[in-house]
């Protein structure tokens, strides 16, 4: 395992940010950094399905992951998402990663054709070998790739065979999986929480580390939700929890990840551009009523 020190406190999974016309706007960047360090972000995940990384073109890819590396370094850590269907393109994007300088990178399985669990070993000690400085990390998010295999499992084996291995970006619901996972090998791996809205259940379980979209423009509400559980007042942890799961329902009413948490940028003062997943943008009325609405949960604070 390569000598790092785990990822704690919260990670935003950034969008990405574009022009008008679509193409991919590095402007922003030094606006976006400034704004996630004020909030108390610690780290940014890139490139995932946040920021839209498989609507971007190779180079798109890599002029992003250098832009975030330029002007985040040294105030929040980088982690680069490398995943592709092309094991070739996803290792050159591994060591494009470590050779621009990222902290670490993560990268979700393919999705189409799909591995069984020691396939999926196999896969990611290939991948990790482009970068073989870096941290890895498997970003396990079944609800997007369809790959759903026990991730306790995948650790057991991957761990002595993956030698850059750091942990998970524990993107699902299985909170059984998740703490076993996180107490595997005496708490060897490191497990990034990545559902926002049920963060205060895994904080529960000893998460200490999370990635999350909503993080973005809602860490007022984190920060309650883990002011609260610190202080042992799970009843107000609770409801703090609970406006995050309203959130979410905000987020899904209005298209759901990009196009809705652009939306919901655009009320912390950042204009981030449309998006390329399906359904693109949302129009101004429907950008307005949704900030509107997540004001009334108190989520800019």
């Amino acid at each position: 395992m390569v000598n790092s020190e785990p990822v704690r406190g919260f990670v935003a999974a950034p969008f990405t940010p574009m022009h008008p016309d679509g193409r991919v706007n590095l402007d922003l960047i030094p606006a976006y950094v400034d704004h996630l360090a004020d909030s108390g972000v610690t780290g940014v995940f890139v490139n995932g399905t946040t920021g839209e990384g498989y609507t971007l073109t190779l180079d798109e890819r890599r002029t992003a992951a250098e832009g975030w590396i330029r002007h985040a370094s040294g105030r929040l850590r980088v982690i680069v998402h490398v995943g592709a269907e092309s094991p070739a393109e996803a290792k050159e994007l591994a060591a494009h990663a470590q050779a621009r300088g990222a902290e670490a990178i993560g990268a979700m399985s393919p999705v189409f054709y799909k591995p069984g669990l020691e396939g999926l070993v196999t896969w990611c000690a290939d991948l990790a070998s482009a970068a073989p400085d870096l941290p890895f990390y498997f970003y396990h998010i079944p609800s997007m790739t369809g790959l759903y295999v026990p991730i306790v499992e995948f650790l057991s084996l991957a761990g002595d065979r993956i030698a850059t291995l750091r942990g998970v970006k524990y993107t699902h619901w299985d909170l059984m999986d998740y703490r076993l996972c996180a107490s595997l090998d005496h708490g060897r791996f490191d497990l990034l929480f990545g559902r926002d809205e049920v963060l205060l259940s895994a904080l529960a379980l000893g998460c200490e580390g999370m990635v999350g979209s909503t993080y973005n423009y809602a860490m007022p509400l984190y920060h309650d939700v883990m002011e609260q559980f610190r202080a042992g007042r799970l009843e107000e942890a609770a409801r703090a929890q609970e406006r995050s799961m309203r959130l979410v329902k905000i987020l899904e009413r209005n298209g759901g990840g990009a196009a809705a948490g652009k939306a919901l940028m655009r009320g912390v003062g950042l204009d981030l551009g449309g998006c390329r997943t399906p359904g693109g943008s949302l129009g101004e009325a429907a950008v307005e009523a949704a900030v509107a609405e997540a004001r009334a949960l108190g989520t800019y604070g």
